[in-house]
């Protein structure tokens, strides 16, 4: 366990400051890695839901439509990311409807695509997207590390006993405080206007990110996987690692949007991270 543990914390310190580094960046880097993200997970999706095997069409036509998501995210074309992922989707559900994985293999795409595309819009903003997302960031991080060690120096009630037998209620308030103090502190520091609006977010952004964390938990459960893969050190694969990261971040990009009324460009004035912020 102790191990592990070391393993853990290198890992997750090493990549911390890869994010934080591309993020900081931002620009065309921050998008390439997006567009990685969306092909990494991508990977690992298929691979556990074993969409080759299923349907080899289907799959296929995943990794094409996929490879266009990622081009769209590089470019800053967010409304045909989403159309093309949507679309694509709905063609390779069909090409697999006969296996009985259909839903999966089409899942598997729009979850990848908006992975890449939700964090890469939401840094696509010259005067707030930094800002967002280290928001986000910090209200995942902060989350994350304390349910992870306030459940365990607390224990008490299963959060999820069926899905995730080691989370629990404890860590799960302990953590959702934590981040709504983060992504507070990220805000008090660095935003000219907050209120309310601010911890409400927060919250909504961490109670996000620990159902990303059961949500990628249930889909291993379910296809018999202890992890989604074996590329970090200590915490498995790629989707193990920004489960909630991802699920944040689809939470901050669908209220910028409801709220902006529809993806905002920066044509419009209006991109996401303002959007975000605006309310």
């Amino acid at each position: 366990m102790q191990i592990e543990l070391k393993q853990r914390v290198v890992s997750g310190i090493v990549l911390g400051l890869a994010v934080l580094a591309l993020t900081f960046w931002g620009g065309v880097p921050f998008k390439v890695f997006a567009a990685l993200l969306v092909i990494l997970i991508y990977i690992e999706w298929t691979a556990i839901v074993g969409a080759r095997r299923q349907s080899f069409q289907a799959y296929a036509t995943g990794w094409l439509v996929i490879g266009l998501v990622g081009l769209f995210t590089i470019s800053g074309a967010g409304v045909l990311a989403v159309s093309t992922m949507f679309a694509g989707a709905a063609i390779a559900g069909l090409l697999a409807l006969r296996t009985g994985a259909a839903g999966w293999i089409a899942l598997g795409i729009v979850y990848a695509g908006f992975s890449g595309l939700a964090i890469a819009e939401l840094r696509d903003d010259a005067s707030l997207g930094l800002i967002g997302m280290a928001f986000v960031i910090a209200i995942v991080w902060a989350t994350d590390i304390f349910a992870y060690f306030c459940g365990r120096a607390i224990g008490g009630p299963k959060l999820a006993r069926r899905i995730s037998p080691g989370k629990t209620w404890s860590g799960a308030v302990f953590g959702m405080f934590a981040g709504i103090a983060a992504g507070t502190a990220v805000a008090l520091a660095t935003l000219e206007r907050g209120g309310i609006w601010i911890p409400l977010l927060a919250a909504i952004l961490s109670i996000s990110s620990q159902v990303g964390d059961l949500f990628e938990s249930w889909i291993k459960r379910k296809f018999g996987a202890k992890d989604s893969g074996r590329l970090i050190p200590g915490h498995g694969g790629v989707m193990d690692r920004v489960d909630g990261l991802v699920f944040a971040a689809f939470s901050a990009f669908l209220i910028a949007v409801i709220a902006s009324g529809g993806i905002p460009t920066r044509d419009a004035g209006s991109p996401i991270a303002a959007s975000l912020f605006a309310l």
